[in-house]
């Protein structure tokens, strides 16, 4: 791969710096939209209930209340997860994962199903990380393994859970053992692909093979000639690391704030045009419950650290499978979820992701309301 990445390598000291430039432009106009939205929004929000300035609709100020409550929300585990996956792709060496990491593909992805226990980031702040990690070598099917149970098997969302619910009902645990299961299921699912790089985009596919044909790690390639072994003190390579971080960490705001602000849109129309009476009357069947709760956690993209106090609510009408369900699915797959997940993955991919992961989450559910 050294031969080959010789030639972009050298093309690298006139090329890359101004198409650098362009895509820190074009970050910066997203970003700077993207504050604008926020700003216009917070503007209406402030002025609707003096009625004086501006009057407008109670549905109007409910979407505008729930689409920026989702947004703000989510925000902080965004900028955090961006900031992980940083230190993933430039920081950490190249060879560690293969280092750390088993042999065996499949204990490879139960490893990586636990590594939320050391990065306690919410589901929307792990997608920025999984993109992270992708670039940095791992399969599609790995990071979709780490993806999926990084939200549930973290400090912060277990710690949470019992203090919601204890171990009655066995809804912690459940939730534990089931976000394992299910996303080891799914990893190895997908780890059956000939052709994993089809899963995703062709844009962020492209990104992740660049560093391969760069040959090396990030600050150890430039000027047309290898630095492994020697760093000529360190000053060059740190202000190259940090100028490559600063660059990447615009790239990855402009490609997930869009779509973040899109699905806190979507998340806040759906929770005013879908009447919660309507699910609650559903909370004493054994099927119907669970469908009612996965239709929910799509709906209400609550982050999975603080999901179980709002479920929390409903637990005197709703059966404990159904909770556990609520519980899988929302922290897995969720509107807000599937529109950062767009920016990585093809439709279809994530149609068989959410598929999977819902058929789960009903299993699971049934199961333990029958049991009941």
């Amino acid at each position: 791969m050294h031969a080959a990445g010789d030639a972009p390598g050298s093309g690298r000291a006139g090329g890359a710096p101004a198409a650098r430039g362009r895509a820190g432009s074009r970050a910066a106009v997203a970003a700077l939209a993207g504050a604008a939205l926020l700003l216009v929004l917070f503007g209406i929000r402030g002025l609707a209930p003096g009625g004086d300035a501006l009057e407008l609709p109670e549905r109007i100020r409910d979407l505008l209340t729930l689409s920026i409550s989702v947004l703000i929300e989510s925000l902080p585990f965004v900028f955090l997860g961006v900031l992980l996956s940083i230190v993933v792709q430039i920081w950490l060496p190249a060879t560690l994962f293969d280092r750390l990491l088993p042999r065996s593909r499949v204990l490879r992805r139960a490893v990586l199903s636990l590594l939320g226990v050391l990065l306690p980031v919410c589901e929307c702040g792990n997608v920025p990380l999984a993109r992270g990690l992708m670039v940095r070598g791992l399969s599609v099917s790995e990071s979709i393994t780490f993806l999926l149970a990084a939200p549930i098997l973290n400090p912060v969302t277990i710690i949470t859970t019992y203090q919601a619910f204890g171990w009655e009902n066995g809804i912690l645990a459940a939730r534990i053992v089931g976000g394992f299961v299910i996303a080891n299921l799914a990893g190895w699912v997908f780890d059956r692909h000939p052709r994993q790089h089809e899963l995703l985009t062709p844009r962020f596919g492209a990104s992740c093979s660049r560093p391969a044909a760069g040959g090396g790690r990030a600050g150890h390639d430039h000027a047309g000639h290898d630095h492994a072994g020697h760093d000529h003190g360190g000053r060059e390579g740190v202000r190259s690391r940090l100028r490559r971080s600063a660059l990447g960490f615009a790239a990855e705001t402009s490609a997930l704030l869009p779509a973040l602000i899109v699905g806190s849109a979507i998340a806040g129309a759906i929770q005013v045009g879908v009447s919660r009476e309507a699910l609650v009357t559903l909370g004493s069947h054994p099927v119907y419950s669970v469908l009612a709760l996965i239709a929910l956690a799509f709906v209400i993209a609550i982050c999975s650290n603080v999901d179980s106090f709002f479920i929390l609510s409903f637990a005197s009408t709703f059966m404990p499978g159904s909770i556990v369900a609520f519980l899988l699915f929302g922290a897995m797959m969720d509107v807000k979820m599937i529109a950062l997940l767009r920016t990585t993955f093809t439709a279809r991919t994530l149609a068989l992701l959410a598929a999977l992961v819902g058929l789960c989450c009903l299993c699971i559910g049934w199961g333990m309301n029958l049991v009941a």
